[in-house]
């Protein structure tokens, strides 16, 4: 499966899932925009892109700004010459359930994990239709967003609801283009994130992070939460030809915790 001749605009793509994304993309041959809050972790995801052979170029980008994400999409298309793949992986928790979030919390997911998959869709869709060759559209949401049973967090699983349907919406409409439009949803990614959210779950319930982690590893058919690399796999293939026919679809990657 080869990339060759794409350009890639990986979002979030500084550490965790994106980082892994970014260099899978590289690795299969295509260019890559690596963007960030922080701009010092995208350079060093694009230096690391550059020494697999391709174009790298960092950009620090707040996805929950239609501006920023304007300058965003134009520093790519001036750095770059285009854009052929996009995979929103931005995004934000916060740890509580249903009787300790508070407006700013929801307030903050809602504008990185929703508004941001928003309007970077659709930013980048008007910029593969001036294009007219196509496109894939890559959404990282969540089991989250599909009700899981375990998940205890609303406002976060909310906005990856939002994401889901966001997809089905965005396939369709972008289908007579030619761009694909699908999202993975992982299960548990044991990520720099996941371990600060177990931390502090950790200190609340008077237990260690190894414990938690592991009682969290028993829901799972399968044994193991994911590495980022398993989600990266994903992204690039559906970014591939090979998967040209796919459209439409969220797929789960989370070891059989949900299974359909």
């Amino acid at each position: 499966m080869s990339l060759a001749g794409k350009t890639a605009l990986v979002t979030g793509a500084g550490r965790g899932i994106g980082r892994a994304i970014a260099l899978s993309l590289a690795e299969a041959g295509a260019d890559i925009a690596v963007t960030d809050l922080d701009e010092a972790t995208a350079g060093a995801v694009a230096d690391e892109v550059e020494k697999l052979g391709r174009r790298g170029l960092a950009l620090a980008a707040d996805v929950g700004d239609v501006g920023a994400i304007e300058r965003m999409v134009a520093g790519v298309v001036d750095g770059l010459g285009g854009i052929d793949i996009l995979v929103n992986n931005a995004g934000v928790t916060r740890h509580g359930t249903f009787l300790d979030i508070g407006e700013a919390d929801w307030d903050l997911m809602q504008k990185v994990n929703a508004k941001g998959v928003f309007f970077c869709t659709q930013k980048v869709a008007k910029q593969m239709i001036e294009q007219g060759r196509g496109g894939r559209i890559v959404n990282i949401a969540s089991i989250a967003g599909k009700g899981f049973r375990h998940t205890s967090n609303p406002a976060y699983a909310s906005t990856k609801g939002a994401v889901i349907a966001m997809t089905y919406i965005a396939a369709s409409q972008f289908a007579p283009h030619d761009i694909n439009v699908n999202a993975i949803c992982p299960g548990v990614v044991e990520t720099e994130m996941l371990q600060g959210i177990m931390s502090r779950r950790a200190n609340e319930l008077g237990t260690t992070v190894d414990d938690l982690l592991a009682a969290q590893r028993r829901q799972i058919p399968l044994g193991r939460g994911n590495e980022p690399g398993d989600i990266a796999a994903l992204a690039t293939f559906l970014a591939g030809p090979g998967a040209r026919n796919i459209s439409g679809q969220t797929i789960n990657v989370d070891g059989g915790l949900i299974m359909q």
